[in-house]
């Protein structure tokens, strides 16, 4: 192996050789542990040590670094206690994610390190997102993201680079390339010669490094740092190494063979680095020993604190508390100054007066920069804000999204736009694994809002008309708004984009030109949780949400005769369940109307709630109303069957005659 120590001070040389040392010193010890039945599992990044431990000592402590769970020079190189990352492991209080999760899945805002979901690929987004904060920001700062060869299969891989290059983010996108997945090698997993060459599709810089040679690998990433600073940029790097162990001790490695294991065992990093500084005697036999020594008795120390740390002890107000981030609302009252406008022209205004009072808030979506977005939300505003904060995005939906919680993670707030809430699918798993889980995982805010045109009523067939909302009220984590009038709009948006907690907002197409209202044209907010109670009677509790409201007027006003209790939820998640059992218990008979199809909607969950708790009061079943158990479809004669408009109206008149 060539070492090439460029200019670097003997001093240098020794510190690098100490940073590599200790996680290969943590590993031997924890391997042990886990022989002994102390430690339930591991991940082992022996062999591929130089990797995280010269990027790591490239970058300044206040860079994001994005690790893999076989990373631990990155922890280590950023000097975290020992004990709090052994604690971690061990599942104690003082570990990063009170026990919530394991391994390396969390990250820490103090000392830059944002860890990887069992997901792998959302991270690359999320990197994109910091690093257009630090673009936004011209701090000069450059944020590295880890990969293994087998995540650049993952689409998200492709749709983070594709963002970099077309934002012309400063990220380093690390391919730790150890030759195989789990157990499948590299030949069984991509055709090009090498991973590196990916880069060149995207337009993309890349570089292929030895990545058991820790100065090489030390000395390419200063040079890229200071390069990135000057000229902000994304470059691929493939990183050529090997993963001793198995993918975590269980797997074993009986599965490489024999010759290929030998040939990489020569290239230690760590051994041929300590015979280089030996050779050119930076590095003697006693004080080699000296800092071994002294490593071996930091982890001794550290491991014994973390003994002696008493298991967690469950507390349901702790983890119930800790779903979503305390959020004190802020109240702020409309002004007597209205207009008469469009649902369409409330989000317009909402997120217009938004943006002028969060100078951090930045909007991404298919189209919204000039075109203004299919709907013309956003029309206008890049002139205003830029196109800077109003940014076209390609189509890659998770990466978008991802981006939005690295926005968040670097200190802005992020609105995202599906541009139909069908599209919302090939972002799914960011929405579900990533923002909802966030701040339960290691106490971080989600402050995303993702924008959901919605529903049915348009002709506009099965990709562009569902009402998806259920996929994400029974995801703990998330909030879940769904306004129907103008007024609503405005203000719970307004909200929603103040709330550090990711917040799915649905937004009626059908409803976007066709409901007019009185609404302020200043600034206002409303809080989350509170239905509106439209209509008051004595017969019937009438519940719903979103276009179901205006059919459910629509219905009474062709039954002047029907006294009813009119909810509309406003909130799914959370949900005013006070509202609704008091109406209950005042009217005794309930309907519940969701233009969702009918099984597993939002629907089934109030009628079970309502049965367990008023059912004394109950003096008929409670009724659902839903769309047919199909998607929805295209020719309208087909749509209106489908939707529950007309069956609402004989459940409603069947239920007052029960």
């Amino acid at each position: 192996m060539n070492f090439d120590r460029k200019e670097l001070s003997n001093v240098q040389l020794l510190d690098l050789y100490k940073r590599l040392l200790k996680p290969r010193l943590i590993e031997e010890k924890m391997l042990i542990l886990l022989r002994q039945g102390k430690v339930s599992k591991w991940f082992s990044g022996i062999g591929q040590e130089a990797i995280s431990v010269g990027i790591t000592a490239a970058l300044d402590k206040d860079e994001y670094i994005l690790p893999m769970h076989r990373n631990l020079g990155v922890f280590t190189g950023r000097d975290i206690p020992l004990h709090r990352l052994f604690s971690q492991w061990q599942g104690k209080k003082t570990g990063f994610t009170k026990g919530r999760d394991r391994s390396f899945h969390f990250g820490t805002q103090e000392f830059k390190i944002i860890g990887m979901i069992s997901h792998l690929g959302p991270q690359m987004g999320v990197a994109d997102g910091i690093a257009l904060a630090n673009k936004l920001k011209r701090n000069g700062k450059v944020t590295a993201v880890f990969t293994g060869e087998g995540a650049t299969s993952e689409g998200d891989f492709h749709e983070a680079l594709n963002i970099a290059a077309v934002w012309d983010l400063p990220v380093l996108f690390v391919i730790e390339n150890n030759g195989y997945g789990l157990s499948t090698p590299t030949n069984e997993q991509y055709r090009c010669e090498n991973l590196a060459d990916k880069g060149i599709g995207y337009g993309m810089e890349s570089h292929i490094i030895d990545g058991n040679n820790i100065l090489e690998v030390f000395t390419k990433i200063s040079e890229l740092k200071a390069s990135l600073a000057e000229n902000p940029r994304p470059v691929l790097l493939e990183f050529k190494t090997f993963r001793m162990r198995g993918h975590e001790e269980a797997s074993g490695t009986k599965y490489v063979p024999q010759e290929l294991m030998d040939m990489w065992a020569i290239k230690d990093p760590i051994s041929n680095y300590r015979e280089y500084l030996q050779n050119i005697s930076v590095l003697s036999d006693e004080e080699d020993e000296k800092i071994t020594k002294a490593i071996k008795k930091e982890i001794d120390e550290n491991w014994a604190i973390t003994q002696a740390e008493p298991d967690i002890t469950a507390s349901l107000e702790e983890e119930l508390g800790d779903v979503y981030k305390p959020y004190d609302f802020e109240e702020v009252k409309p002004s007597d100054k209205v207009e008469n406008i469009r649902v369409v022209d409330a989000i317009s205004n909402a997120l217009r007066q938004s943006m002028e009072r969060h100078e951090n808030l930045v909007i991404m979506g298919q189209d919204i920069a000039e075109y203004g977005g299919a709907f013309k939300i956003t029309d206008g505003f890049v002139e205003q804000f830029g196109k800077e904060r109003v940014r076209n995005t390609p189509i890659c939906e998770s990466a978008v999204v991802s981006a939005g919680m690295g926005l968040s993670i670097n200190g802005h707030k992020a609105v995202v736009e599906m541009q139909f809430a069908d599209f919302v699918s090939t972002g799914f798993n960011p929405i579900v694994n990533l923002l909802a889980k966030q701040h339960y995982r290691w106490n971080e805010k989600a402050d995303v809002v993702v924008r959901m045109p919605c529903g049915g009523g348009t002709q506009a067939g099965p990709f562009h008309s569902q009402t998806n909302e259920a996929w994400f009220t029974k995801t703990p984590g998330l909030k879940v708004v769904y306004p129907a009038f103008p007024y609503d709009v405005k203000g719970l948006l307004n909200t929603a984009i103040n709330d550090p907690n990711p917040v799915m907002f649905f937004e009626h197409k059908q409803l976007y030109r066709s409901v007019y209202q009185d609404v302020p044209t200043d600034y206002y907010t409303i809080p989350f949780g509170k239905a509106t109670l439209l209509k008051e009677g004595t017969q019937v509790t009438i519940i719903c949400f979103g276009a179901g409201v205006h059919w459910a007027l629509e219905t009474l006003g062709r039954h002047p005769e029907i006294s009813a209790d009119l909810i509309d939820l406003r909130t799914l998640q959370p949900l005013d369940t006070e509202t609704i059992f008091a109406s209950v218990k005042k009217t005794n008979r309930v309907v519940i109307l969701q233009e969702d199809t009918m099984f597993g909607g939002i629907a089934s969950d109030i009628s079970a709630m309502i049965m367990e708790q008023c059912f004394e009061h109950l003096d008929a079943p409670v009724k659902r109303v839903g769309s047919l158990e199909s998607a929805i479809p295209f020719v309208k004669a087909l749509e209106d069957q489908y939707l529950p408009k007309e069956r609402f109206e004989i459940t409603l008149l069947e239920l007052l005659k029960y």
